[in-house]
């Protein structure tokens, strides 16, 4: 017996009341009418339906008791033809520009324009408003399919592209995606749109035969038919894709529709792989704005209020010319010099501002302290929590490394990165504005007393997205850059304890050409590569050596060295390999860690011993690493001891002497 699951009549021109029989098949569980002209009022009763789209319409009246569930989409009345229910925004527009990272959490890009989250969960029928009322989205469409359906997609994958964490969320739908910017002031805007093709694989596979393609509306104009993101990227999956536009705004909101007409694949790689798919939206004015002024006032008022600010700033900007030169006459540093030359400028807070933030900088609101100085954390007046670093006066880092770590953390943007929010130059003030992260660092986790716990899947994940992040800093970058101190305190861990690579204040840029540059020793002992501490010379699998004895710390849940354990166990990367060659590995696990799974132990463990290598070629890239702990590549075997473990004394009282070149130590 044939059973009608899904009606899908959008889009079809349709007109007239909505017929009471079509809501009353018993075996039907999805009715899309959108996009239509029906008009009139629902029916009174309905058959057990799960989803119904009657949006973009012209229905009227009140809606039945059955109406108020999940069953029809919120906002019904806004997603009616024209938009009846902001019919009060033209009186009082609210905001002249927006931006949506779509299906992932916000994000502020490179050139400083926020990306608010857009992680609502959307069904078959479904609008979202924010509470701001500054946009909206709505989805219509089933993945009929496949179970448990998405409406989102997450890659892992990185993009050459300076805001990378962008494209590695979207937002996807299997029919109809519409996003609204709302309570716009009227004129013509920029709209850019950016994509990525993350579903299939590039050549030579199978999987890099499907093709996805929808059509591209805006302001109910199609812009774009049968647009496909990787056919637009040259062919190739996993690239960023930029579209830009030109809209004009009329009537105080600005709609970008994405639409699968039914062409391109469905099942490759996987059933449910078509429809459009979007990564992140903006839209900025291309005008002088005049949102919160008042163009009523009188030509006397106009005037008054035109010459009097004249005056008064004419006469404040002779008294801050006086003081500007005062402060150029005396100590401290050229504020231009040391932004100046930067690929990428900071955006900078006021001194003023962060004071207020940070409570002050009050003693309760400290974090922590290392090299470079204090950390306080913060809120900023837009809500956003920040953690201040404040150079101290007796920092020993000084100009050098707050200029590198400004700069090198403005040039690059990645998911497992910490995220730069801005800087403070005033007078002899020095202080960078990061994001907040709510779990602090790992060591702290790792070996301190906190009620964190990290299971072993979370380690893992730790520890891949670790590496992702110095790839990223390594190979995919635009720069080619090599932290130079990373270490579990430098590991932050935000609120899903994923990790961000944080601390860039001893960062250096590398030409490509370059095999390796000699440099004075900076860094952190237990860390340090041999080649590094013992002759200066770096490159960047000085990383790949200190993200190895990060690695072994994630597994043992204890530091590189602990001179409270027995004698064999005091250095971490000694007892491991001791551990490794009896094979028992499992011996250097966590003893907090109850379950684990062996085989990924081994993985991990002998990924370590691989970055520890004492021959800078013996160790593999980042790229390499990743590959290895995800799984998709079988991790090399090592075979021996490094020889700084077998020809060195490890006594803790003979271990340093004055041979060894003194290294400096970060924070």
């Amino acid at each position: 017996m044939f059973c009608l699951i899904l009606r899908d009549l959008s889009f079809n021109n349709l007109a007239g009341p909505i017929p009471d029989s079509l809501f009353n098949l018993s075996s039907l569980s999805y009715l899309f009418l959108g996009n239509n002209k029906l008009t009139g009022m629902l029916p009174a009763l309905k058959s057990p339906l799960l989803h119904i789209d009657v949006s973009y319409n012209q229905l009227s009246g009140e809606l039945p008791s059955w109406a108020n569930n999940s069953v029809l989409a919120t906002g019904l009345d806004c997603i009616q033809q024209n938009f009846p229910c902001l019919g009060d925004i033209p009186s009082s527009p609210t905001y002249s520009d927006f931006a949506i990272n779509c299906g992932g959490p916000e994000i502020t890009s490179s050139s400083q324009i926020v990306y608010e989250w857009d992680n609502e969960t959307l069904g078959p029928a479904t609008y979202y408003e924010t509470s701001t009322k500054r946009w909206a989205v709505s989805n219509v469409g089933h993945f009929n399919d496949i179970n448990n359906p998405q409406y989102t997609s997450v890659s892992s994958s990185q993009f050459t592209t300076l805001d990378s964490e962008l494209l590695q969320t979207a937002r996807i739908s299997p029919g109809s995606l519409r996003y609204f910017g709302l309570g716009l002031e009227n004129g013509n805007y920029n709209v850019t749109l950016h994509f990525a093709e993350t579903a299939f694989l590039n050549p030579p596979t199978w999987k890099s035969l499907g093709r996805r393609v929808f059509d591209i509306y805006i302001q109910g104009n199609r812009v774009w038919k049968d647009f496909d993101i990787k056919k637009v990227a040259g062919g190739v999956s996993f690239k960023a894709v930029q579209i830009d536009f030109r809209a004009q705004v009329s009537k105080n909101y600005l709609e970008i529709h994405l639409f699968w007409a039914g062409k391109g694949t469905r099942s490759i790689p996987a059933q449910g792989t078509y429809g459009p798919s979007i990564s992140a939206i903006s839209a900025a004015r291309d005008f002088i704005p005049i949102v919160g002024k008042n163009p009523k006032k009188s030509k006397t008022g106009l005037i008054v209020g035109i010459v009097v600010p004249v005056g008064v700033v004419s006469f404040l900007s002779v008294l801050a010319l006086y003081w500007f030169v005062l402060c150029r006459k005396g100590p401290g540093w050229d504020d231009d010099e040391e932004l100046r030359g930067m690929d990428v400028r900071p955006y900078t807070i006021s001194f003023a501002e962060l004071k207020a933030a940070t409570e002050d900088f009050n003693p309760a609101n400290k974090l922590g302290e290392g090299g470079f100085g204090p950390v306080f954390k913060g809120t900023l007046n837009d809500g956003r929590v920040i953690a201040v670093k404040q150079l101290s006066v007796a920092s020993r880092q000084g100009k050098d490394q707050f200029v590198a770590e400004i700069a090198t953390t403005s040039a690059v943007q990645h998911r497992n990165l910490v995220k730069l929010y801005g800087c403070c130059i005033e007078g002899n003030k020095r202080l960078i504005v990061y994001e907040y992260l709510e779990n602090k660092s790992l060591d702290q986790a790792l070996f301190g007393k906190t009620s964190l716990f990290l299971n072993w899947p979370i380690r893992v994940d730790i520890c891949l997205g670790v590496a992702r992040g110095l790839a990223y800093l390594h190979v995919e970058s635009r720069l080619r850059i090599v932290h130079r101190d990373v270490k579990a305190s430098n590991i932050l861990l935000d609120s899903d304890l994923n990790p961000k690579v944080s601390d860039f204040g001893l960062a250096k840029l590398f030409d490509d050409k370059k095999t390796h540059i000699s440099t004075r020793v900076a860094g952190t002992f237990g860390y340090l590569a041999p080649e590094y501490a013992m002759l200066g010379q770096l490159t960047e699998k000085a990383d790949v050596f200190g993200f190895g004895v990060v690695a072994l710390e994630i597994v043992s849940g204890r530091p590189n060295t602990d001179s409270s354990l027995e004698e064999e166990k005091i250095y971490l990367l000694k007892w491991a390999w001791h551990v490794h060659e009896n094979n028992r590995e499992v011996e250097l696990v966590d003893a907090r860690l109850l379950e684990f799974d062996e085989e990924e132990v081994k993985r991990v463990i002998g990924v370590a011993l691989l970055c520890t290598q004492t021959s800078p070629q013996q160790r593999p890239s980042m790229p390499r690493v990743v590959a290895m702990l995800s799984g998709d590549i079988e991790v090399s075997a090592v075979t021996s001891r490094p020889v700084y473990l077998t020809d060195w004394n490890f006594d803790t009282t003979s271990f340093m002497t004055t041979d060894t070149p003194k290294c400096k130590k970060g924070t």
